[in-house]
């Protein structure tokens, strides 16, 4: 078993291998901060400041008036929302109700607002106003009993508010005040700051039912208590060797998706650190929300990081603050890692995690020497985290060093299960292992390496083929901007592997030339054998590409020809 190599010359100094996390609610990180940096900023919303204690009496307000509404322990409540300071406030006024978040995409139409409201049988949602119509729309086929709205610019400073409006950049929707229809500032003045007193037992009690993103299918919930949070945020504070109360963390990753919710806003607070809210991910304005601000750690996904270094004002902005950054959610193109490096200074990384694990299990070393990073590889297991790889027919068999298998972890951040399903619940969780569905390995040093999902692995003639590696190798290729590959069915080879590939602004390949490129540097079996040139990918939220949203359609064309 490949544990954290504790006498390894690759740990990162100053992180301790066992950490003590304590049996708290999530929200008393909030708490802690607030009555020691009261005047601190808490978060940076388009040039407004919060401080902590602002942000602590709001939520407090909010949990006032969910419990004076009927909200009760362990009811479910939706928030609708970006990246803006009532999702925050939402949060943490949810947890001191006693309440659960389960956070919803704004990307998401009426059916899967409806799927996510009913599984999680929520009767009480946030949203933006602009989002209102899709909760109106499905609020008789669900359980909800309560509306509260808000506005984009309830938050913004006052000037950037006035000028929003006269140019109409604030996008706002007039919502009707009737019964079930609350608005979120109407609620915060009305209610004073006196939450409930509500008994918490951390590693019990959920604080997230967290969906998966259903990229590979229907999304389904993982059930995460306040102690996987805790001891994720506190881990993740230590892996950064974060400095209290001085840290500037950008917070464009969505606060609703898992990573972003641990990494940019639940750490930042456990850290006395500054929020920089961005409700979109943008290239100009997070290049001028580091200047401005000086952002120290941006966590985000590869999409993010490619975007920015091919972008062509990205010389004008001043990105040298950042000393550190963690890339997850899909894995990180190697030339992607090494140009933002030479942009910013700072030490880029690659980690690796999933919802049920409140994310992170894995990351490298954020080492400025780069001794200890292992370009390609998701790095070492968290502190207190276990993880090895097994045969992934039965997931029993440990393999040896090399040997690819399906990745399994163990830690303290591994949810209790998923919501309302037994089956799949025992299908992953096999005595305290987590089963990942990812094929990986590990070398002789402890470093884990993720080769694919088990699920779009692809049979060529018989053989295994990951699309990771073919992607990789496409990013090398100067032209290639974004890709993906998957397996098209083909009646002779099972599968034969495609490219989808787009092409960086003022740049030229042909078919021929990409199959070539990749023919050069790999075997035989895994040659890419047809590439099809887009403007754009299909893209989760975070900046995952959809391959099953690729490979539907090619199961499609391939049933027309029939």
């Amino acid at each position: 078993m490949r544990k954290n190599p504790k006498a390894s010359k690759f740990w990162p100094e100053g992180v301790p291998h066992s950490l003590k996390y304590p049996e708290v609610p999530l929200f008393e990180f909030l708490r802690q901060k607030a009555e020691k940096y009261p005047d601190k900023a808490a978060m940076i919303f388009q040039d407004h400041e919060m401080t902590y204690k602002e942000l602590d009496t709001l939520s407090d307000k909010l949990a006032t008036a969910l419990n004076g509404m009927g909200v009760k322990k362990d009811d479910k409540v939706a928030i609708l929302l970006p990246n803006t300071p009532q999702f925050v406030i939402s949060y943490y006024g949810i947890l001191k109700a006693g309440a659960i978040v389960t956070a919803i995409s704004p990307l998401y139409k009426e059916r899967e607002v409806k799927h996510q409201l009913n599984d999680s049988e929520a009767e009480t949602i946030i949203v933006l106003d602009i989002l209102y119509p899709v909760v109106k729309n499905v609020k008789d086929k669900t359980k909800l009993k309560r509306i509260i709205v808000t506005n984009l610019g309830d938050y913004m400073s006052s000037l950037k508010r006035v000028l929003g409006k006269l140019l109409k950049k604030i996008p706002t929707l007039k919502v009707v005040e009737e019964p079930g229809i609350y608005f979120f500032k109407d609620l915060l003045e009305k209610y004073p700051a006196e939450p409930p007193t509500v008994k918490i037992k951390p590693k019990d009690d959920l604080a997230a039912l967290q969906y998966t993103g259903g990229t590979t299918g229907e999304p389904k919930a993982a059930m995460l208590t306040h102690y996987n949070f805790v001891s994720n945020a506190i881990a993740c504070a230590s892996w950064l060797r974060g400095k209290e109360a001085e840290e500037v963390i950008m917070g464009v990753i969505p606060l609703f998706h898992i990573f972003g919710m641990t990494t940019c806003m639940n750490t930042t607070i456990n850290l006395a650190g500054t929020m920089v809210l961005l409700p979109r991910f943008d290239a100009v304005d997070t290049l001028k929300a580091i200047d401005k601000h000086k952002v120290t750690v941006f966590c985000g996904v590869p999409a993010m990081y490619s975007v920015l270094i091919n972008h062509p004002d990205v010389g004008k902005y001043d990105c040298s603050s950042v000393r550190f950054c963690i890339s997850g959610a899909a894995p990180l193109p190697p030339e992607v890692q090494k140009k933002f490096m030479e942009l910013t200074g700072g030490v880029l990384v690659e980690g690796y995690g999933l919802t049920e694990a409140s994310p992170v299990t894995h990351a490298n070393p954020l080492d400025p020497s780069m001794k200890t990073v292992k370009i390609g590889s998701i790095g070492l297991t968290w502190p207190n985290t276990e993880a090895k790889i097994v045969d992934d027919k039965k997931g029993i068999k440990e393999l040896p060093v090399g040997e690819q298998g399906e990745l399994i972890v163990k830690g303290p951040q591994v949810m209790k299960g998923y919501w309302k399903r037994p089956k799949e619940t025992k299908n992953v969780l096999r005595n305290g292992w987590l089963y990942t569905g990812d094929i990986g390995k590990v070398d002789k040093d402890g470093y884990f390496y993720i080769v694919d999902r088990k699920k779009d692995l692809l049979k060529y003639k018989g053989y295994s083929v990951y699309p990771r590696e073919l992607e990789d190798l496409l990013y090398e290729h100067p032209a290639v901007k974004m890709c993906a590959v998957i397996g098209k069915p083909d009646p002779a080879a099972g599968e034969i592997p495609k490219a989808f590939i787009v092409l960086k602004e003022g740049k030229t390949a042909t078919e021929e030339e990409i199959i070539d490129f990749v023919k050069q540097r790999i075997a035989p079996y895994k040659r890419i054998r047809e590439v099809e040139f887009r403007k754009e990918l299909p893209l989760t939220l975070v900046g995952k590409v959809l391959r099953r949203v690729l490979k539907e359609e090619e199961i499609k064309k391939t049933k027309k020809k029939k």
